[in-house]
């Protein structure tokens, strides 16, 4: 499908600055062939900066833009192209008639990070590809191996596996201290695009419920892709985003995977109270519509149009197209 677009462009939301001290000078060759250099790191540095990509519609159909959030360790890419090359939900979106907004969250991606002592609170991790086969769940636990012909996967299970490595190689470093910074970031492009529709991914999920409550004002729908946290609704109001409808999106092989009853438990806990306050929140659960197989990155595995076309459907019967 041809597509008139009307911009390409990107941006970087501000994070904050931060002045570093004591670092020892070095001297060094930056370019094989050049001069030594004397490298002196002390000084003034932008961080927790996040870079954000708009695709924008000469005529877009849906009333709102839609920003698209990933997951923990992982980037913008995630939304792009499927690791085996096919479009990914970016794409999708753009053919449904969204303007679209692929952002690298704080320390991720294009958003850069900064590797100087003292600038987070803490140490960065990476996952293993055992954690990503098992954790996002392409086999179950003790499946893995690092032998290709030895490894196995659940029955039926769609999500590319000729392409693992290809996936693998979209992981990046994560810290657990950036959460304030990483939502000041995500409320901060609420603010700059909305009235926006929110559509997040497992560890951006609780980000974009709590955006939701920030400016109910600027979200116009939240959408949670296996989300893997919610606010406490004991702790904030949910009837500020009663008005908001909501949509979950959940695969399979839940039941078999060691961490996901409990998420899912917490969205139904939140789900529960939206109700009370007035509010809604729908889910679409796959295997109970008969659609078996997905893993927790339903946008890469070989249905991801089918599952993006019920997402699509949602959002037209809440009126959000025009």
């Amino acid at each position: 499908m041809a597509l008139e677009i009307k911009r390409v462009g990107s941006f970087h939301l501000p994070g904050r600055e931060a002045m570093v001290s004591g670092i020892p000078t070095f001297d060094d060759v930056l370019t094989p062939g050049g001069p030594v250099r004397t490298i002196d790191q002390n000084g003034a540095y932008e961080v927790e900066q996040m870079y954000v990509q708009f695709v924008k519609l000469d005529a877009p159909r849906a009333r709102y833009p839609l920003l698209l959030w990933h997951g923990g360790g992982m980037t913008g890419v995630t939304w792009e192209d499927t690791p085996d090359g096919r479009p990914g939900w970016q794409m999708a979106f753009l053919e449904f008639g969204h303007d679209v907004y692929v952002s690298d969250a704080v320390e991720r991606g294009r958003a850069s990070f900064s590797p100087l002592t003292g600038i987070y609170g803490g140490d960065p991790f990476v996952r293993t590809k055992q954690e990503c086969w098992e954790g996002f769940r392409v086999g179950p636990v003790g499946s893995w191996h690092a032998e290709e012909a030895e490894r196995s996967t659940y029955d039926g299970q769609r999500f590319p596996v000729d392409a693992f490595d290809s996936f693998v190689r979209q992981t990046v470093p994560r810290w657990t201290v950036n959460d304030v910074a990483t939502q000041t970031a995500y409320d901060q492009l609420v603010q700059r695009v909305g009235p926006a529709v929110l559509m997040s991914h497992s560890q951006s999920g609780n980000f974009g419920f709590t955006a939701a409550l920030h400016a109910p004002d600027k979200v116009s729908a939240v959408i949670g892709i296996e989300p893997s946290g919610t606010p406490l609704p004991d702790v904030v109001d949910v009837s500020k985003v009663r008005d908001i409808p909501h949509l979950v999106v959940w695969g399979d092989f839940i039941e078999e995977g060691t961490r996901w009853p409990d998420y899912q438990n917490r969205i139904k806990t939140y789900r529960d109270a939206l109700q009370a306050a007035g509010g809604s929140l729908d889910i679409i659960d796959l295997p109970a519509l008969g659609i078996r197989g997905n893993s927790h990155f339903p946008m890469m595995d070989d249905n991801s149009d089918t599952v993006a076309a019920l997402v699509q459907e949602w959002i037209e019967s809440k009126g959000l197209m025009r």
